[in-house]
């Protein structure tokens, strides 16, 4: 590490990000809300050593505006999948998994665009203030749903299709690790319309869940399935005697 880097410079990227969120839904004021955060974005990006922060930020304008309609499907999937969604007002503002899949989609494109670190604080702050990680360098489909959040893990090379729903801990992750895999696609594919449930582990970058699958609760997976499959964890059960 720099012996320059200042780390209270996380506390200025953990504001930006909810600035950023906010962004998102800035409607009759976008453009004077996004032009107020450019300075924080270039003080953050020279805190970082990152490069041509003015460019970045014009570069990412039509991307985040184009990103609010992805997000809105994302909290339709949200109030659609969840029985205790009363609207989408309660999404927006009580739901952590779709907080954490809203800052996944602006670090993901600033990710995309090579900008360093800063995608990568911006994921970990929404870990933090949801228990859910998604590493910015995943990719993820339309209509994403999160239910419950605490625990779930989502690796950098993982690849999820559209309408895909997960519940709390589960793990896209890897099988092997290490640095020598760093380029290498490590982490599983879930195809379309896939649902995992709760604390179920999913490893491997060969490992493919085919669309319109469902992986149970507790499930441990470190192959393929195919399409339109259903995998459980089977439990012995036995009635007790005196």
């Amino acid at each position: 590490m720099r012996e320059r880097i200042n780390i209270r410079i996380k506390s200025a990227v953990d504001k930006f990000t909810m600035e950023v969120f906010y962004l998102l839904y800035e409607k009759d004021h976008f453009e004077a809300s996004y032009e107020r955060l450019r300075d924080e974005f270039v003080a953050i990006s020279r805190a970082l050593f990152i490069d041509k922060a003015d460019e970045h930020w014009t570069a990412l304008r039509p991307i985040i505006k184009e990103l609010t309609k992805k997000i809105w499907l994302d909290a339709e999937a949200t109030e659609r999948n969840d029985p205790a969604a009363q609207s989408l007002e309660e999404v927006f503002l009580a739901y952590p998994g779709f907080f954490a899949i809203s800052i996944y989609r602006v670090s993901h494109e600033m990710y995309k665009m090579k900008i360093p670190i800063l995608p990568r604080m911006m994921s970990e702050f929404a870990h933090s203030y949801t228990g859910t990680d998604i590493h910015p360098g995943a990719t993820i489909g339309e209509s994403f749903f999160i239910d419950h959040a605490t625990g779930i893990v989502i690796g950098e090379t993982v690849i999820i299709g559209s309408e895909v729903k997960i519940y709390q801990g589960v793990t896209l992750g890897a099988f092997h690790i290490t640095k020598s895999m760093a380029a290498v696609k490590r982490h599983p594919t879930i195809e379309d319309n896939v649902t995992i449930y709760a604390n179920a582990t999913i490893l491997g970058g060969d490992t493919v869940i085919g669309k319109n699958s469902v992986v149970g609760a507790s499930v441990w997976l470190t192959k393929s399935v195919p399409p339109n499959s259903f995998v459980s964890y089977n439990s012995d059960i036995k009635i007790k005697t005196k």
